[in-house]
């Protein structure tokens, strides 16, 4: 698939999408979101991607929401709204497939970070920024509540004290403040160290068998809603299949022959 506002590469089953709605600084547009959802939808579905880097071509991480955009719907009757939030839809769609995605995703952030894009970076499974990074849940400041998850996925990764502290202040918080909260796992100096942590990261990950990793994917995301007891069944219902894996019969091999596991994903 052609995508106007994202570059894809791929390189030793690690993909890296880059935002690249340069002139707009990634502003949250609807056909913008809805490539962003396709291309993770993609990716999912492409056994030769082990894992993802999600970063930006842009001088910022992500503006936000195209307000321009937003302010063009029809908010003076209910049937108004109604389509308006019908027509919504990518911007949801976005962050979901993000999360949903069978593949890791590290979220590698420079520059502004704000509302729609720290949605999008919650629903990665890994955060990165420079030291220049700042990022704003900004929906307060402008008369809305945030719509596309953060308010549920935020309060899981920094806890409920920091969550609320960023939504109700719509405040700008640094790389420190974020690394303090438990947002980003590393800050690094400039993009060219981030853009090298990033992918090193990355291909630690694709190193690994790439059914175990979709399942313990889907475990970890599953976990977060359900008890323990039923987030361990679901785990012991994936190792029940993957005991049957030709990788787990490679990783066997491998360690016995003393040589890096060459897994193929079946």
């Amino acid at each position: 698939m052609e995508y106007k506002h994202i570059h894809l590469t791929i390189d030793n089953h690690v993909a890296t999408v880059a935002m690249a709605r340069i002139d707009a600084l990634n502003a949250l547009s609807l056909d913008f979101a809805s490539e962003i959802a396709s291309i993770f939808r993609e990716l999912s579905d492409n056994d030769e991607v082990r894992c993802i880097i999600f970063s930006s071509s842009a001088r910022i991480f992500c503006a936000g929401l195209d307000l321009k955009q937003a302010a063009d719907g029809d908010h003076s009757s209910a049937k108004g709204v109604l389509d308006t939030i019908g027509k919504s839809q990518p911007l949801f769609d976005c962050c979901n497939a993000i999360e949903e995605c069978s593949k890791p995703v590290i979220a590698a952030v420079h520059g502004k970070c704000i509302g729609g894009g720290l949605d999008m970076i919650s629903a990665c499974d890994i955060r990165l920024c420079t030291e220049d990074a700042v990022f704003c849940l900004k929906e307060a400041n402008i008369g809305l509540v945030a719509d596309m998850g953060v308010l549920q996925r935020l309060p899981m990764i920094v806890g409920q004290g920091f969550a609320r502290q960023m939504a109700y202040t719509a405040a700008n918080y640094s790389a420190r403040d974020a690394e303090k909260m438990g947002l980003v796992n590393d800050v690094l100096p400039d993009q060219a160290a981030l853009t090298a942590s990033a992918r090193k990261l990355a291909e630690q990950i694709a190193a690994n068998a790439p059914l175990a990793l979709k399942c313990t994917k889907e475990v970890l995301n599953f976990s977060r809603y359900v008890n323990v007891y039923e987030g361990m069944a679901l785990a012991i219902q994936k190792n029940a299949t993957l005991l049957m894996s030709e990788d787990l019969k490679e990783a066997m091999m491998s360690f016995l022959e003393r040589r890096p596991a060459d897994f193929k994903g079946r």
